[in-house]
């Protein structure tokens, strides 16, 4: 049996250094060359060790990593002479700082629908934004690197979590008690709430909850009947366009799914309802019984 072939898929600007030997701009191989010695340098003081042998050698891994992340983004076609042709007329400084500001937003991003008051702390954001140059950006010139489908990946998940915060964001900013402006917020709460409550009619959008006021809307449902996908579309109608992916995404989950939408027409008892009712909203609830 043949072995299979990988296919070689060094670091952009490894590839396109290769091409020095065959250019014939003036100087471009010593321009190069010493605008990497600065990034890396750069690099060095700022995200790794600049005293040790080991700190250069791994920025110097970062400095190849996120030049050729820049390279990967500002190049129109997938071609090496066009990198080396972007180097030679716009420097790898250029390069380098488009491949950061790509990992800057992207820390910018939330990475989980459990947004807490740290998520907005300097200190960790610099750490963040430190952890994913490291993840993305880190590659051996000698090596294969991926690290811009990294980056492709990470940042379509991230698109996804920013549009569920987003959307818990404007539900709560709209939450018919008025706006809740609390630090910590679990987005996916906020949108169970919201999904469970429509169901009662009255284009209402409850976005936070205590036992109570749940009780009084499993009464209300019960004994009016209400049709759940009118109640659904009328909350979709209040809903900016922009956030009706998401949001049609999640009726369609717990229409199907959602065990409190399930057991409220029946006898299933309030304690029982309520707690149900907590997995879907966790912290979103408040504790008005006590």
């Amino acid at each position: 049996m043949l072995p299979a072939l990988v296919k070689e898929s060094l670091p952009r600007l490894v590839r396109a250094i290769k091409l020095l030997p065959g250019d014939e701009r003036p100087d471009a191989a010593v321009i190069l060359a010493d605008e990497l010695t600065g990034i890396t340098a750069m690099v060095a003081e700022k995200f790794t060790n600049d005293r040790t042998a080991d700190g250069i050698a791994r920025a110097l891994q970062l400095a190849v990593g996120g030049v050729s992340l820049g390279l990967e983004q500002v190049l129109t076609v997938d071609s090496d002479q066009a990198a080396l042709d972007f180097l030679v007329d716009n420097g790898a400084e250029a390069a380098f700082q488009a491949g950061f500001r790509l990992i800057k937003d992207l820390s910018a991003m939330p990475e989980d629908s459990l947004v807490g008051e740290y998520d907005q702390d300097p200190v960790y954001a610099q750490r963040r934004l430190r952890d994913l140059f490291v993840d993305i950006c880190l590659a051996d010139p000698n090596q294969n690197w991926n690290g811009h489908e990294r980056y492709q990946v990470l940042l379509k998940q991230r698109k996804e979590v920013q549009a569920i915060v987003r959307l818990a964001g404007w539900l709560r900013r709209h939450h018919d008690a008025g706006p809740i402006a609390d630090t910590d917020l679990n987005a996916e709460g906020v949108i169970a709430l919201a999904i469970i409550f429509a169901v009662e009619g009255g284009g209402r959008i409850v976005a936070r909850t205590g036992q109570k006021e749940f009780e009084r809307f499993v009464k209300a449902v019960r004994k009016t009947k209400p049709d759940f996908e009118a109640g659904w579309a009328a909350l979709v109608a209040k809903v900016p366009v922009q956030h009706h992916a998401v949001l049609l995404d999640r009726i369609a989950a717990y229409r199907s799914s959602c065990t409190v939408l399930q057991h409220i027409p029946g006898r299933t008892a309030m304690k029982t309802l309520f707690a149900e009712l907590e997995n879907y909203a966790g912290s979103e609830l408040e504790a008005d019984y006590g």
